[in-house]
Protein backbone atom coordinates (compact mmCIF):
# COMPACT_ATOMS: atom_id res chain seq x y z
CA UNK A 1 0.00 0.00 0.00
CA UNK A 2 2.75 2.46 1.25
CA UNK A 3 5.08 3.69 -1.32
CA UNK A 4 8.52 2.73 -0.40
CA UNK A 5 10.36 5.30 -2.38
CA UNK A 6 8.53 7.90 -0.50
CA UNK A 7 10.48 10.36 2.03
CA UNK A 8 9.71 11.34 5.31
CA UNK A 9 10.54 15.86 5.78
CA UNK A 10 10.34 17.40 8.74
CA UNK A 11 9.03 20.39 9.15
CA UNK A 12 9.80 22.45 11.44
CA UNK A 13 7.24 25.28 12.92
CA UNK A 14 9.49 26.44 16.31
CA UNK A 15 11.60 25.18 18.58
CA UNK A 16 9.17 22.19 20.13
CA UNK A 17 6.66 21.91 17.25
CA UNK A 18 7.08 20.28 13.68
CA UNK A 19 5.25 17.97 11.52
CA UNK A 20 5.97 14.90 9.05
CA UNK A 21 5.46 15.41 5.31
CA UNK A 22 5.37 12.60 3.11
CA UNK A 23 4.35 13.08 -0.29
CA UNK A 24 3.22 10.28 -2.66
CA UNK A 25 2.89 8.35 0.01
CA UNK A 26 0.72 5.29 -1.40
CA UNK A 27 1.23 3.82 -4.63
CA UNK A 28 -2.54 3.86 -5.25
CA UNK A 29 -4.62 6.02 -3.55
CA UNK A 30 -7.32 5.99 -6.18
CA UNK A 31 -8.37 2.40 -4.44
CA UNK A 32 -8.92 4.34 -1.08
CA UNK A 33 -11.23 7.23 -2.82
CA UNK A 34 -12.97 4.19 -4.49
CA UNK A 35 -14.21 2.54 -1.87
CA UNK A 36 -15.00 5.65 0.21
CA UNK A 37 -17.51 6.40 -3.39
CA UNK A 38 -18.71 3.16 -3.44
CA UNK A 39 -19.92 3.53 0.50
CA UNK A 40 -20.52 7.00 0.88
CA UNK A 41 -24.18 5.79 2.11
CA UNK A 42 -22.07 4.47 5.13
CA UNK A 43 -20.78 7.84 6.23
CA UNK A 44 -22.52 8.90 9.58
CA UNK A 45 -22.00 12.66 11.01
CA UNK A 46 -20.22 12.82 13.94
CA UNK A 47 -21.10 14.84 17.18
CA UNK A 48 -22.27 17.83 15.51
CA UNK A 49 -20.52 19.27 18.84
CA UNK A 50 -17.00 18.13 17.35
CA UNK A 51 -16.00 17.31 14.28
CA UNK A 52 -17.63 19.58 11.53
CA UNK A 53 -18.92 16.52 8.98
CA UNK A 54 -18.95 12.43 8.33
CA UNK A 55 -16.73 10.10 8.81
CA UNK A 56 -16.21 6.40 7.69
CA UNK A 57 -14.32 3.84 9.95
CA UNK A 58 -11.61 2.72 7.92
CA UNK A 59 -11.27 -1.47 6.45
CA UNK A 60 -9.21 -3.29 8.80
CA UNK A 61 -6.25 -3.44 5.70
CA UNK A 62 -5.93 0.05 5.65
CA UNK A 63 -5.55 0.60 9.53
CA UNK A 64 -2.89 -2.04 9.29
CA UNK A 65 -0.99 -0.28 6.38
CA UNK A 66 -0.95 2.65 8.56
CA UNK A 67 -0.01 0.87 11.88
CA UNK A 68 3.07 -0.37 9.92
CA UNK A 69 4.15 2.57 8.53
CA UNK A 70 3.73 4.86 11.62
CA UNK A 71 5.84 1.83 13.42
CA UNK A 72 8.59 1.79 10.91
CA UNK A 73 8.77 5.02 9.91
CA UNK A 74 7.17 7.55 12.07
CA UNK A 75 7.12 6.64 15.60
CA UNK A 76 10.97 7.70 16.10
CA UNK A 77 10.76 11.15 15.38
CA UNK A 78 7.90 11.71 18.76
CA UNK A 79 8.14 11.05 22.14
CA UNK A 80 6.69 7.81 21.55
CA UNK A 81 7.18 3.88 22.57
CA UNK A 82 4.87 1.45 22.74
CA UNK A 83 1.78 1.86 19.79
CA UNK A 84 -1.81 0.61 22.34
CA UNK A 85 -4.45 1.80 20.37
CA UNK A 86 -4.53 2.76 16.38
CA UNK A 87 -7.78 4.80 15.79
CA UNK A 88 -8.21 5.02 11.99
CA UNK A 89 -11.05 6.49 9.83
CA UNK A 90 -12.65 8.49 6.36
CA UNK A 91 -13.66 11.80 7.36
CA UNK A 92 -15.09 14.98 5.44
CA UNK A 93 -15.47 18.46 6.50
CA UNK A 94 -19.16 19.39 5.37
CA UNK A 95 -21.02 21.41 7.26
CA UNK A 96 -21.64 25.23 6.48
CA UNK A 97 -19.81 27.80 8.54
CA UNK A 98 -23.30 29.08 9.43
CA UNK A 99 -23.88 25.35 10.98
CA UNK A 100 -20.73 25.64 13.15
CA UNK A 101 -21.07 26.00 17.05
CA UNK A 102 -18.59 28.68 18.29
CA UNK A 103 -16.23 25.48 19.85
CA UNK A 104 -15.82 24.80 16.09
CA UNK A 105 -14.33 28.36 15.42
CA UNK A 106 -10.81 27.90 16.49
CA UNK A 107 -7.94 25.59 16.38
CA UNK A 108 -7.86 22.28 19.14
CA UNK A 109 -5.60 19.41 20.01
CA UNK A 110 -6.42 15.93 19.79
CA UNK A 111 -4.58 14.59 23.10
CA UNK A 112 -6.60 16.12 25.76
CA UNK A 113 -8.70 12.92 27.26
CA UNK A 114 -4.91 11.16 28.00
CA UNK A 115 -3.44 10.58 30.52
CA UNK A 116 0.05 12.10 30.96
CA UNK A 117 1.59 8.68 30.62
CA UNK A 118 0.33 8.40 27.01
CA UNK A 119 0.80 10.74 23.99
CA UNK A 120 -0.98 11.22 20.91
CA UNK A 121 0.38 11.12 17.18
CA UNK A 122 -2.15 11.94 14.72
CA UNK A 123 -1.98 12.19 10.93
CA UNK A 124 -4.12 13.41 7.59
CA UNK A 125 -3.57 11.35 4.30
CA UNK A 126 -5.26 14.27 2.00
CA UNK A 127 -7.31 12.14 -0.62
CA UNK A 128 -8.57 15.18 -3.02
CA UNK A 129 -7.15 16.84 -5.83
CA UNK A 130 -8.57 20.25 -5.05
CA UNK A 131 -5.88 22.23 -3.39
CA UNK A 132 -8.17 24.98 -2.37
CA UNK A 133 -10.32 22.72 -0.07
CA UNK A 134 -7.23 23.31 2.55
CA UNK A 135 -4.57 21.73 4.67
CA UNK A 136 -3.79 22.01 8.07
CA UNK A 137 -2.61 24.94 10.15
CA UNK A 138 -1.12 24.73 13.65
CA UNK A 139 -1.28 27.33 16.33
CA UNK A 140 0.06 28.27 19.91
CA UNK A 141 -2.20 30.16 22.31
CA UNK A 142 -1.50 33.68 22.90
CA UNK A 143 -3.64 34.77 26.07
CA UNK A 144 -3.51 33.78 29.89
CA UNK A 145 -4.64 30.05 30.29
CA UNK A 146 -7.49 31.56 32.71
CA UNK A 147 -8.42 33.53 30.06
CA UNK A 148 -8.14 30.87 27.51
CA UNK A 149 -10.40 28.94 29.74
CA UNK A 150 -12.82 31.66 30.38
CA UNK A 151 -13.50 31.67 26.68
CA UNK A 152 -13.65 28.29 25.75
CA UNK A 153 -16.13 27.77 28.16
CA UNK A 154 -18.36 30.81 26.72
CA UNK A 155 -18.01 28.97 23.69
CA UNK A 156 -20.37 26.07 24.83
CA UNK A 157 -22.73 28.37 26.54
CA UNK A 158 -23.23 31.28 24.98
CA UNK A 159 -25.19 32.02 21.23
CA UNK A 160 -23.32 32.35 18.05
CA UNK A 161 -23.92 36.07 17.85
CA UNK A 162 -23.45 36.88 21.80
CA UNK A 163 -19.81 34.85 21.78
CA UNK A 164 -18.66 37.23 18.65
CA UNK A 165 -19.82 40.39 20.55
CA UNK A 166 -17.81 39.29 23.60
CA UNK A 167 -14.71 37.77 22.20
CA UNK A 168 -14.34 39.32 19.27
CA UNK A 169 -14.45 36.18 17.12
CA UNK A 170 -16.06 35.54 14.08
CA UNK A 171 -18.68 33.02 13.26
CA UNK A 172 -16.53 30.28 10.45
CA UNK A 173 -13.50 28.01 10.39
CA UNK A 174 -10.37 29.32 11.44
CA UNK A 175 -8.40 30.36 8.72
CA UNK A 176 -4.94 32.14 10.25
CA UNK A 177 -4.24 33.89 13.52
CA UNK A 178 -7.34 35.46 15.95
CA UNK A 179 -7.10 37.12 19.55
CA UNK A 180 -6.36 33.51 21.42
CA UNK A 181 -4.43 32.14 18.99
CA UNK A 182 -1.00 32.73 16.48
CA UNK A 183 -0.35 30.60 13.70
CA UNK A 184 3.01 29.12 13.82
CA UNK A 185 2.76 27.31 10.38
CA UNK A 186 1.27 24.74 8.13
CA UNK A 187 1.15 21.87 5.56
CA UNK A 188 -0.57 22.55 2.52
CA UNK A 189 -3.19 20.03 1.03
CA UNK A 190 -2.10 18.20 -1.43
CA UNK A 191 -2.92 14.73 -3.14
CA UNK A 192 -1.41 11.57 -1.83
CA UNK A 193 0.55 13.52 0.91
CA UNK A 194 0.44 12.09 4.48
CA UNK A 195 1.50 14.55 7.57
CA UNK A 196 2.45 13.37 11.49
CA UNK A 197 2.12 15.73 13.77
CA UNK A 198 1.56 15.97 18.21
CA UNK A 199 -1.51 15.19 18.89
CA UNK A 200 -1.63 17.87 21.67
CA UNK A 201 -0.55 20.38 19.03
CA UNK A 202 -2.97 23.04 18.44
CA UNK A 203 -4.16 22.77 14.94
CA UNK A 204 -6.95 23.16 12.69
CA UNK A 205 -8.30 22.38 9.14
CA UNK A 206 -7.74 25.53 6.88
CA UNK A 207 -11.14 25.71 5.49
CA UNK A 208 -11.28 29.09 3.23
CA UNK A 209 -13.41 28.11 0.76
CA UNK A 210 -16.62 26.64 2.61
CA UNK A 211 -18.79 26.83 -0.29
CA UNK A 212 -16.64 23.84 -1.83
CA UNK A 213 -17.65 21.71 0.96
CA UNK A 214 -19.40 18.51 -0.01
CA UNK A 215 -20.81 15.07 1.30
CA UNK A 216 -19.54 13.73 -2.31
CA UNK A 217 -16.10 11.38 -1.49
CA UNK A 218 -15.08 12.11 -5.17
CA UNK A 219 -15.89 15.95 -4.68
CA UNK A 220 -15.51 17.20 -1.32
CA UNK A 221 -12.61 17.41 1.35
CA UNK A 222 -11.67 13.43 1.79
CA UNK A 223 -9.01 12.70 4.22
CA UNK A 224 -7.88 9.40 5.71
CA UNK A 225 -7.18 10.35 9.77
CA UNK A 226 -5.30 8.24 11.74
CA UNK A 227 -4.66 8.84 15.52
CA UNK A 228 -1.83 6.33 17.46
CA UNK A 229 -1.97 6.69 21.20
CA UNK A 230 1.36 5.74 22.49
CA UNK A 231 3.37 5.32 26.11
CA UNK A 232 5.73 7.88 26.54
CA UNK A 233 9.53 7.31 27.08
CA UNK A 234 10.29 6.64 30.50
CA UNK A 235 12.71 10.00 30.70
CA UNK A 236 9.64 11.93 29.70
CA UNK A 237 9.94 14.87 32.04
CA UNK A 238 6.64 15.68 32.69
CA UNK A 239 3.37 16.90 30.24
CA UNK A 240 3.49 20.52 29.02
CA UNK A 241 0.55 22.38 27.51
CA UNK A 242 0.17 25.25 25.84
CA UNK A 243 -0.12 28.61 28.22
CA UNK A 244 -1.26 25.51 31.05
CA UNK A 245 -4.67 25.01 28.82
CA UNK A 246 -6.07 22.71 25.83
CA UNK A 247 -9.48 21.91 24.79
CA UNK A 248 -10.21 19.44 22.11
CA UNK A 249 -12.38 17.45 19.70
CA UNK A 250 -11.52 14.68 17.27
Amino acid sequence: MFNPRATVQVVKFDAQRFCLVIDDALLEPEQLVQFAAEHSDAFRSADPSAYPGNYLMAPEKVVSGLRDFFLRQVRRHFDARRCEHVHCRYSMVTLPPAGLRPRQWFCHVDDALLDARHRMIASVLYLFNDESLGGTSFYVQTRPAAETAAMLNASDTLAPEAFTQQYGIPAGYQHGSNGYYRRIGGAEAKWNRLIFYDGGTLHSGDIARPEKLSVDPLVGRLTLNGFFTCRRHLDWPGAASDNGFRHAFV
